[in-house]
């Protein structure tokens, strides 16, 4: 049985290494100029560091570009692509076609993962942009579990899939918080996602807490509840899904190392003993509740959502 790769987003360059030996398999890194929602921001420097430590490893880096980029940006992806080629990326994320562009005269070997966000629905547009040069399609979050098997029964590339942590569930390239508190007349800098980790809008009727934060793409708002299938995973390993993503946006580094251990330890389970993973899938997550902050509860996403037509 084929076991999938575990792919973490670090919020660090200090988070490697200990992500490595608690179980990552590859990381997910890049800069908010190019990429979205990250779990931190990485520098040039530390993009060719955290190659350098991760392939020490024998892990996988794959940096990401999968911002909607205007014209005035357009003219710095080849410069961006052919520095990542040279510093031996493994691959580079991207969602806007200027980038597939810029992939084709700068780097053409450079193996690219397909990620829109939330347009990866179907199989048929999984194998389009497999056609273009994609090698990896980054599906949907809100997909439900038979369609993510049927996706993968039919896929011509390899698929990834998230398995744990926030969704996205709004993006502007606006500055709404920014010209909100202008609008009210406060003087306040809105700080980016690396500072400023306490910013909710709060839904009084369903008693919910969205985290927004604001950056260089734009204002992001999040679910919210975290997503979490670590007992839920056999199906989708015996399908052959590729990728298990673990989302690290908002996280604490310690948070993502014990989380990382613990889907580790799922996966492998699941895969050399899959009755052994069935007796101890229910403590596994009872030990990811224990792990959660007391504002963030979990739950299965889109997993086990009827798809309503």
């Amino acid at each position: 049985m084929k076991k999938p790769e575990l792919l973490v987003t670090p919020t660090s360059l200090s988070d490697i290494e200990p992500l490595a030996h608690a179980g990552a398999d590859a990381f997910v890194i890049g800069e908010q100029k190019y990429g979205l929602r990250l779990a931190g921001e990485f520098t040039q420097e530390e993009v060719k560091a955290a190659l350098d430590t991760a392939h020490g490893l024998g892990k996988k880096v794959y940096v990401a570009m999968n911002a909607i980029f205007h014209n005035d940006k357009v003219a710095d992806l080849e410069e961006y692509i052919l520095f990542l080629k040279d510093a031996g990326a493994d691959a580079v994320l991207f969602g806007d076609p200027a980038v597939l562009m810029a992939a084709r005269t700068a780097a053409p070997d450079m193996k690219l993962h397909w990620n829109t966000e939330t347009t990866a629905t179907n199989w048929y547009t999984c194998n389009y942009w497999g056609r273009k040069g994609a090698a990896r399609a980054v599906l949907a979050r809100e997909l439900s579990m038979d369609s993510i098997v049927e996706i993968k029964e039919n896929a011509e590339v390899e698929i990834e899939v998230q398995v744990h942590g926030m969704t996205c569930m709004f993006q502007s390239k606006r500055s709404l918080l920014g010209n909100y508190f202008e609008y009210q007349g406060k003087v306040m800098e809105v700080e980016n996602r690396r500072q400023q980790k306490n910013m909710f809008l709060h839904d009084q009727e369903r008693h919910n807490k969205y985290p927004i934060f604001e950056d260089e793409n734009g204002t992001h708002i999040m679910s919210p509840n975290d997503m979490c299938i670590i007992d839920e995973l056999g199906e989708m390993i015996e399908a052959g899904v590729d990728s298990f993503k673990i989302d690290g946006v908002l996280k604490s580094s310690q948070y993502l190392v014990q989380i990382t251990k613990l889907y580790r330890k799922a996966i492998d389970l699941f895969v050399q003993d899959e009755d052994l993973y069935e007796e101890q899938k229910d403590r596994l997550l009872e030990e990811a509740k224990q792990l959660q902050p007391e504002n963030r509860p979990l739950d299965t996403g889109f997993f086990f959502k009827e798809t309503v037509y």
